[in-house]
């Protein structure tokens, strides 16, 4: 399988060192353009045997695969930049998920997909979100997933869930390391601990609780009250935060959804001049 990069920042080019890592794809296999072509020369000269190209459309050419991770409105310009290099066998992947799957299958004439990737993916765990076009075959998306599965559990999801299955996938690493960085914070603040030893202990816990909610098969309803003792400390200490933390995430989610909508209008706007209701 020969698979194809159209950009390479944070999200691009850890995919690319994910899929490499895991044994999924050789170097060679893989062909990668950039805005900045210096990047993509840096990225070879990392990974030797990577081709990197120039252009957009020497990314598309002999490739099973196209990976388009690129920000969404930068859609246009790359659209039109491969569109008539682009053909009917080629499956191209869209990792941005205000782009709609049939605003791509009406731009390129091609298999389409939309796979919702997370950081999580460097480690070869997490999940991949994905979403199929009307023209992808069972052997595609058998072709995709298996692609997938050295860097994710690839999970079929509905595009109407996009953002709330984005959330708790690829926003939520970063949920997460924010309230662990707080809570280190606050027991370096209120005791003294030195806080690299305090942020080991912290990551190690967080690593463990992980195991325990996936193939430890509890939910987190279950490890809390395996926890909690009643009427002892970590009782007080959730009591404190479910009073705290009242509210919190659904405002947190009314956020991220109204900044979804407000990109999916102006993705539409910039491909077609006009507003879309989208999922």
């Amino acid at each position: 399988m020969n698979v194809g990069f159209i950009g390479i920042g944070s999200m691009g080019s850890l995919l690319i060192d994910a899929f490499i890592g895991s044994g999924a794809l050789k170097p060679s296999q893989i062909t990668a353009s950039n805005r900045t072509f210096a990047k993509a020369v840096r990225l070879a000269d990392r990974h030797p045997g990577l081709q990197a190209v120039p252009l957009n459309r020497d990314a598309v050419t002999d490739q099973d695969v196209i990976f388009l991770c690129v920000k969404p409105l930068e859609y246009k310009t790359v659209l039109d930049g491969i569109r008539d290099a682009v053909q009917p066998n080629q499956l191209v992947v869209s990792i941005t998920s205000p782009v709609l799957l049939d605003q791509l299958e009406e731009e390129l004439p091609c298999k389409i997909a939309k796979v919702i990737p997370s950081i999580t993916n460097y480690m070869c765990s997490g999940a991949s979100l994905c979403m199929y076009g009307s023209r992808m075959t069972d052997a595609d998306i058998a072709r995709l997933n298996g692609l997938l599965s050295y860097i994710s559990e690839p999970l079929q999801i509905d595009e109407s869930h996009t953002r709330i299955v984005s959330d708790l996938s690829s926003v939520g690493p970063a949920i997460m390391a924010c309230l662990l960085q707080r809570f280190i914070d606050a027991a370096a603040e209120e005791t003294g601990i030195p806080r690299e030893q305090a942020r080991l202990i912290a990551s190690e816990m967080l690593h463990g609780t992980g195991q325990l909610l996936t193939s430890g098969g509890m939910s987190p309803e279950e490890l809390q009250t395996r926890v909690v003792v009643p009427g002892g400390i970590t009782a007080q200490a959730l009591a404190l935060l479910n009073r705290e933390l009242d509210g919190v995430f659904n405002r947190v989610i009314r956020t991220t959804h109204a900044k979804y909508h407000e990109d999916l209008e102006r993705v539409s706007e910039a491909l077609y001049g006009k507003e879309v209701n989208g999922p």
